[in-house]
């Protein structure tokens, strides 16, 4: 995000400065305007070919970039669209934090992924590369999914493999379920704090939000129970197992209490389980689907998060008329999940690589947790992390009362620090400040630096 707004300024600059250039004229070299402008290559190339686009520089492969023939660019007016789209559904700012990269220089302790070292790229390098010489990778696949893969993805859920949907991974999928599933302008009921990503999904999808607040055991039933009689939602988000930022977990009595309550309502729970795969301590609490056997449960699993970013593999497993339905719109969205990636997550998951990887994924996380845990507790005094996660890639930190999150955010972007600031996580105002904290992205050594360097931003606070 820092660096597409650093692109655009200095793309600005250029074009002040191409108004007064002539027709034809030359361009300095991308390294020499990199060091005018004290940017990166890639950022001084984004800048060009933003310029461009608009039709006010021609770039000759060899010879360089000049001046195209308009020498002062008409401003556009788009006043017109304001006044046609009306009024904007999903939330900037959210949207904005989810795709926010981290610089060369910074230390990304935002970040919903793994850190490239952690992914097995190795293995997908090698099963790529298979995977591109077999026809079948290039043919089209069922708009379902290829049936092996659908299998692999079953076993898990104790599913029908005609239960499962293959989606582009997990985020497409929310969208896709909660557009599915329900009307716009009915109402989906989330734990609070949630995963920014279902709030917008649902913003997406025109839904009003009602939130439930939830502890370290997950949602709390009785005030679900409040919601679903309040609101007569037919929709209930949840991530029972290593929830999205706090890390909690289901407990067992209130899982009952949820299918309950669902099926009491008539309504629909989908269960979002991204973190299946990155349990640290222990063993993760089965799905939520395996107890309901009444298709109240929808589940979404995905691979991105356990593999690698852009391992775009998910699926939806979905029972009765519900599942048939988000079979058959499926082909709406598009044809199929593409069978090269397809074929890459089949051969993974069914490798004797998928044991190794998580294996070592589970130390690897073990190690990063309990280093951003213990540089928390000695470098910042003044914040509590009350919970340390049995899994997930997040620790959610409360800070002292009155600190401005999104203050301390931008403050800590500044100093080379992504953090994610607490009040994205509310559908509502948040009732505390809390920040999250990801340490799945940064090696051990960027985690414990991180920490420092938000020390005296606190206390300047």
């Amino acid at each position: 995000m820092k660096n597409d707004n650093r692109a655009s300024l200095i793309a600005e600059i250029l074009r002040d400065r191409i108004a007064g250039m002539r027709v034809g004229q030359k361009l300095p070299p991308v390294r020499e305007l990199s060091k005018e402008f004290g940017a990166s290559p890639a950022t001084i190339t984004q800048a060009i070919a933003s310029l461009s686009a608009l039709g006010a520089v021609r770039a000759e492969p060899g010879r360089g970039t000049f001046v195209a023939g308009r020498d002062r660019l008409p401003e556009p007016d788009y006043s017109w669209q304001s006044a046609t789209l009306g009024r904007a559904r999903v939330d900037a700012r959210r949207a904005a934090r989810l795709g926010a990269y981290a610089g060369t220089d910074d230390i990304q302790l935002s970040w919903g992924y793994l850190a490239p070292e952690l992914q097995p790229l190795d293995e997908l390098r090698t099963l790529g590369a298979r995977a591109a010489r077999s026809p079948r990778a290039w043919s089209m696949a069922p708009a379902t999914g290829l049936a092996d893969l659908r299998r692999v993805f079953a076993s898990e859920f104790h599913a029908d493999p005609a239960e499962v949907l293959i989606v582009p991974g997990g985020q497409q999928a929310l969208v896709f379920a909660m557009r599915t599933l329900t009307e716009p302008g009915t109402t989906l009921i989330t734990e609070s704090p949630s995963y920014p990503g279902a709030i917008i999904a649902a913003q997406a999808a025109g839904l009003d939000l009602a939130a439930v607040p939830a502890d370290a055991d997950g949602i709390q039933p009785d005030r679900l129970a409040d919601a679903l009689e309040r609101t007569r939602a037919t929709l209930i988000y949840l991530q029972p197992c290593y929830a999205n930022p706090t890390g909690a977990v289901l407990g067992s009595g209130r899982r009952e209490e949820v299918l309950r309550l669902a099926a009491r309502y008539g309504a629909f729970v989908i269960e979002d389980d991204w973190a299946r795969h990155l349990s640290i301590d222990g063993t993760p609490p089965s799905p939520l689907f395996t107890q309901d056997p009444d298709g109240h449960v929808v589940s979404i699993a995905t691979l991105t998060k356990p593999v690698a970013p852009g391992l775009r593999v998910g699926a939806i497993i979905a029972r009765g008329p519900a599942g048939e339905r988000l079979r058959t719109a499926r082909i709406a969205d598009d044809m199929c999940v593409p069978p090269l990636t397809q074929e890459i997550a089949l051969s993974l998951l069914t490798s004797s690589a998928w044991p190794r990887h998580l294996k070592r994924l589970r130390n690897r996380l073990a190690e990063r947790r309990d280093t951003m845990i213990a540089e928390a507790h000695a470098s910042l005094p003044g914040v509590r992390v009350a919970h340390t996660p049995r899994g997930g890639i997040h620790v959610w930190a409360r800070l002292p009362e009155g600190t401005d999150t999104t203050a301390l955010t931008a403050a800590a972007l500044d100093a080379g620090v992504l953090i994610g600031d607490g009040s994205h996580f509310y559908a509502d105002e948040p009732p505390a400040p809390c920040i999250r904290l990801s340490y799945s992205a940064a090696s051990t050594p960027q985690i414990a630096e991180g920490i420092r360097r938000l020390a005296p931003l606190l206390d300047a606070g």
